[in-house]
């Protein structure tokens, strides 16, 4: 497509029915098994340098294992008459991978153009277990993008295991603390590629993606105000969208890209407002005394979530999108706050207090299953789901020098931060998966 800053050409060449019969992985299952995955060498074809399969294969065992889905068995911990074999074995041979201790075969071949600028990749995928192959994928592109191509066959690898294609192209924009100020940032997946959206020292948070996955929306002070933006993630095309006296903050695409909703401060407290697509037509959808926040959209947009202080102490709440049947959601704890609504819309990621510290919780959207994610020892706060409702981002202190984003599976499995950086990190927001 012409937004993209690239295009990959995806060649099927050979593709077998794995869906349909053995179960995988049942990402729906409150705990899963992690399957065992043997990773051989990628082969260098022809003229290819040795050091660029091996950053390929580097950053593929990262991700694989980053998915919290496999236990990634790499070369070096193969046996000794496999370590040093490279690419993709044929099915005659696949006998010789049955002893390795893996279930499923994932080997791959690199070939790199004379000119040096364009990149082929070519996998295969094999169940150990059942002596069968699953799936075979070539992906072609300029060398400068081979992190997205290895993302697409992680990608690929996950759909043909479990019948969903994963998130690792997605990308999380967050705040980060430089100075006095705060910056907006955006990362891969895995926490490669960071980059700077924003670089006017101003304070700069609450970011948010448009639909498209093209722009991000987010508060900022530039003009003292707190007012509401949106950026190209190249940072270019400042646009100011929304600048109402008071706070214009919490931005929320609804599904269809048609209106947005945020928290607007008006009337010396904050309401929940529903703005069109070019941020005119403001609606004011709660009332009363207590100061509402934080909302966010239903995947079916027909619901939003929020969270208000109208009983006293900050709760979640849900209501239509026309403002009209308010529910209280949330009833244990004297502190709720941040809600996000999974993609899968069975349940509501939220930051409560307990005993002087926040945590994440999920809770289904009828109040019921309660469940703690974080551990005691930090604060862990802004919850938010990615694009397939399989993880959730998050900030955490429990590294110490300042709150980092960390990424969870959606049972709490797997916590792991984001990004290699020191700390400052914040308010983290998932873009949507574009097919």
């Amino acid at each position: 497509m012409a937004k993209h800053l690239f295009h990959i050409l995806v060649i099927l060449f050979l593709l077998t029915s794995s869906v349909e019969g053995r179960v995988y992985l049942d990402i729906n299952a409150p705990t899963f098994v992690q399957i065992p995955i043997l990773l051989p060498k990628w082969k260098p074809i022809e003229k290819t340098p040795p050091a660029l399969p091996a950053r390929i294969y580097e950053v593929l065992a990262n991700n694989l294992q980053l998915s919290g889905f496999f236990k990634v068995i790499d070369h070096s911990h193969l046996p000794s008459y496999l370590k040093d074999k490279e690419g993709i074995p044929g099915m005659l041979s696949i006998h010789e991978w049955t002893g390795a201790g893996g279930e499923i075969l994932l080997a791959g071949e690199t070939f790199l153009s004379g000119d040096g600028l364009h990149l082929r990749l070519k996998f295969h995928l094999i169940d150990l277990v059942e002596q069968k192959h699953l799936v075979g994928k070539q992906f072609e592109g300029p060398l400068q993008n081979f992190r997205n191509m290895v993302h697409r066959v992680v990608d690929e690898v996950i759909l043909h295991l479990t019948g969903e294609r994963g998130v690792h192209t997605t990308k999380i924009a967050y705040v980060v603390r430089q100075g006095e100020g705060r910056e907006i940032w955006v990362v891969d997946f895995d926490g490669g590629n960071p980059k700077s959206i924003t670089q006017n020292q101003s304070i700069n948070i609450s970011p948010s993606w448009t639909p498209d996955g093209q722009r991000i929306a987010f508060t900022s002070y530039l003009k003292r105000n707190p007012d509401l933006y949106l950026v190209d993630l190249n940072g270019k095309n400042l646009q100011r969208f929304s600048s109402s006296p008071g706070l214009n903050l919490s931005p929320s695409w609804s599904p269809d890209g048609k209106q947005m909703v945020l928290m607007m401060g008006k009337e010396g407290k904050s309401d929940i407002y529903l703005l069109d697509a070019n941020g005119g037509n403001p609606r004011r959808l709660t009332g009363g005394h207590g100061n509402e926040s934080t909302p966010r959209w239903a995947p079916d947009g027909q619901q939003i979530v929020f969270s208000s202080d109208r009983s006293g102490s900050p709760q979640i709440y849900t209501m239509s999108s026309d403002g009209s049947n308010v529910r209280r959601l949330t009833y244990e704890g004297n502190y709720n706050t941040s809600p996000s609504w999974s993609p899968k819309g069975d349940r509501i990621a939220f930051c409560g207090r307990v005993g002087g510290e926040f945590h994440i919780f999920t809770i289904g959207i009828d109040g019921s299953g309660l469940k703690k994610l974080t551990p005691h020892g930090s604060h862990n706060e802004s919850p938010c789901w990615s694009p397939d409702g399989r993880y959730i981002a998050f900030s955490s202190t429990r590294l110490g020098g300042g709150s980092k984003i960390f990424i969870m599976n959606a049972n709490g499995f797997n916590q792991r931060p984001l990004t290699p950086s020191k700390g400052g990190e914040m308010s983290p927001a998932w873009s949507r998966r574009i097919e």
